[in-house]
C-alpha cells in the first residue's frame, strides 16, 4: 500500500513559544493537550487506541513511522484516543501482509489530527529539559501568536478524572484469548478457571486477553462501579487496570480500592497501581515529562530479576508518602522511581508498567499468573 502525497500545510506551537510548520497527515481541525514522547520504535496504532493517551498528545521519537500500516486485530480499542500525533517523516510504503490501510488514511478516517516533517528530537529535548508542555496543532491557524496563546490556554491533564471519560457505559464479559498472528510467552491455562472483575479505567483489550489466556473469567465493569457491587458479583479476584489522567482526581476508585482491600485479592497496573497506592495511604505526583515507551529497565524484587518493560505514564506514586502496610516489589532503572509494591499483610500487589506490553517486550506478561498464584494460594490458606 502507498500512502497519498501530503501538501497540506499544519502547525504546531508548545506553550513555551515553539511555533513549527509541518505537513499534515490526519484529519483537519485542531488538536490540544499535554504532550508527551514515546520512544517505542513500533506500536503506533496500539499506542494511539490505548485510553491511557486521552488528553495527550504523542510526539513518536523514531523517525519513520507508518511503514507497516494499520491492521484491524491490533486495535487496543474501539477508537483512536490520543489527541494528536507528531512525527518526523510518514512512510511512503505501507508493507505488511497484515495491513488493510495506510496509517494517515487511518488518521483521517478517525478524525486524529497528525503531523509530519517536524524536527522531533528538538520537540522531545524542549519537554525533557522543561517538563510537560501544552501544545496545539492546527491545519487552520498560521499565526504563531494565536498558536502560542492557544497552546497556553490548553486543558492539561492536572487534576482531570479522564477515566470516567474513557470507560465503558455498562459491565460486560470479555471472552477473547490472543489473536493467532499474536506472539505469547506463558502457557494458555488449560484448567479451572476463576472470576477476575477487571474495572475498566481505560483497559486496553490486550490486557484482557492476558487475563483470559492466564485462566481468568472475565467482567468488565465502568470505572465508578462500587466496592459493594463488586463484591456482590463474588469474583475470585478484581483487576484494576491503567487509564488517563490524574489519578488523585478518580475518588471515587480510590475508594472503591480501599473497600475491597482485605476482603477480595487485588492486582492493578498503571493507573490501577496509583488508585491502590493512595487507597493505601500514598501520595501521586505528575513527572517531569513521564514514562513512554518500550525500553524501560525495572527490577523485580522479588525475583531479583531485571524485565524491560513498556509504560506509559506521566504520574508516578510518590515513594516517602508510603505508608508502613506498603512493600516497594519494583524499581525503574531509569530514575529509580517505585515501579511496583505489595501490600504487607493482604494479597494485593500492583506495578506502574503494562505487562501486557502492546507494544513492547514480553517480559512482564508472568505478572498475570503470578496474580492468579496469589489467588489461589490464598483459597489454600483459608
Amino acid at each position: 500500500m502507498t500512502s497519498s502525497p501530503h501538501d497540506a500545510p499544519a502547525w504546531l506551537a508548545l506553550e513555551n513559544g515553539l511555533v513549527v510548520q509541518g505537513r499534515s497527515i490526519g484529519a483537519d481541525g485542531e488538536a490540544s493537550g499535554d504532550l508527551v514522547f514515546n520512544t517505542a520504535m513500533t506500536g503506533y496504532q496500539e499506542i494511539l487506541t490505548d485510553p491511557s493517551y486521552a488528553g495527550q498528545g504523542v510526539v513518536l521519537t523514531y523517525p519513520l513511522i507508518g511503514n507497516y500500516g494499520i491492521a484491524d486485530e491490533d486495535m487496543e480499542s474501539g477508537r483512536a484516543w490520543a489527541e494528536a500525533l507528531v512525527i518526523k517523516e510518514l512512510s511512503s510504503i505501507s508493507s505488511n501482509h497484515r495491513a488493510t490501510e495506510t496509517l494517515d488514511a487511518w488518521l483521517r478516517r478517525r478524525g486524529v489530527v497528525a503531523i509530519e516533517g517536524v524536527d522531533t528530537r528538538r520537540i522531545t529535548k524542549a519537554i525533557r529539559e522543561e517538563g510537560s508542555l501544552r501544545f496545539v496543532i492546527s491545519t487552520t491557524d498560521s499565526d504563531p501568536a494565536s498558536l502560542v496563546a492557544k497552546a497556553k490556554a490548553a486543558v492539561s491533564t492536572d487534576g482531570r478524572d479522564l477515566a470516567s471519560e474513557v470507560t465503558c457505559a455498562e459491565s460486560y464479559s470479555w471472552t477473547s484469548q490472543f489473536e493467532s498472528s499474536f506472539p505469547s510467552t506463558t502457557e494458555r491455562w488449560q484448567g479451572e478457571r476463576l472470576k477476575c472483575v477487571a474495572y475498566d479505567f481505560g483497559a486496553k483489550r490486550n490486557i484482557l486477553r492476558s487475563l483470559v489466556h492466564t485462566g481468568f473469567d472475565v467482567t468488565v465493569v465502568p470505572a465508578k462501579t462500587s466496592a459493594a457491587e463488586v463484591l456482590a458479583m463474588n469474583p475470585d479476584g478484581v483487576f484494576l487496570s491503567n487509564g488517563p489522567g490524574d489519578p488523585s482526581a478518580c475518588t471515587y476508585a480510590v475508594e472503591a480500592a480501599r473497600e475491597l482491600v482485605g476482603k477480595t485479592p487485588v492486582f492493578g497496573i498503571c493507573l490501577g497501581h496509583q488508585i491502590l497506592s493512595l487507597a493505601l495511604g500514598a501520595k501521586t505526583k505528575k513527572m517531569a515529562f513521564g514514562h513512554h515507551g518500550a525500553n524501560h529497565p525495572v527490577r523485580d524484587e522479588t525475583t531479583g530479576r531485571i524485565e524491560i518493560t513498556s509504560q506509559n505514564h506521566s504520574y508516578v506514586v510518590d515513594e516517602s508518602t508510603m505508608p508502613a502496610e506498603m512493600v516497594a516489589t519494583h524499581w525503574n532503572l531509569n530514575d529509580m522511581s517505585l515501579a511496583g509494591m505489595k501490600h504487607r499483610d493482604h494479597p494485593v500487589f500492583s506495578v506502574q508498567y503494562h505487562p501486557e506490553a502492546a507494544p513492547g517486550p514480553g517480559d512482564s506478561a508472568h505478572l498475570f499468573t503470578r496474580f492468579r498464584e496469589m489467588i489461589l494460594a490464598q483459597v489454600e490458606a483459608q
